[in-house]
């Protein structure tokens, strides 16, 4: 094989990508909420997904795109506001990107400095999200 055509890739595991999922919909459940939990892999593939009964519709892609946003940027999607806020631009156009999400809940995964995609949480608060996402990445060791 010609190695000047490929690059090596790493992505999440479909395992880690369901005990991700599986973390944040116990952690949603300690919180009393219904959420939408989607892991994608670095080029924004859905991996794992999951919807807790009762999780809001509208939320199935807000998390999917949740992930999406992080797997994309390397950050959390909970840093937007602030990135956005010193250039007007930015601010007036990026958002209307498709599948960008500007708001918390969506969560780089990262391991050793390599980024295998990302989890997105919708159902809660951004903040709640968060915690749900970030309870995927303690799972996960990250």
């Amino acid at each position: 094989m010609n190695t000047e055509l490929s690059v090596p890739q790493s992505a999440i595991s479909t395992t880690a990508a369901h005990a991700a999922v599986a973390a944040a919909v116990g952690h949603a459940r300690t919180l009393g909420i219904a959420v939408n939990v989607a892991v994608v892999d670095g080029s924004g593939t859905l991996t794992a997904f999951l919807r807790m009964n009762g999780a809001f519709l509208h939320s199935i892609d807000i998390a999917i795109d949740k992930a999406h946003t992080a797997a994309s940027f390397g950050f959390p999607t909970s840093q937007w506001p602030e990135l956005l806020a010193g250039d007007e631009a930015l601010r007036l156009g990026l958002p209307l990107r498709p599948r960008l999400v500007v708001f918390g809940g969506g969560l780089p995964l990262v391991s050793d400095g390599v980024r295998l995609g990302g989890i997105g949480v919708s159902g809660g608060s951004a903040e709640q999200d968060e915690a749900c996402a970030r309870a995927g990445l303690h799972a996960l060791g990250l």
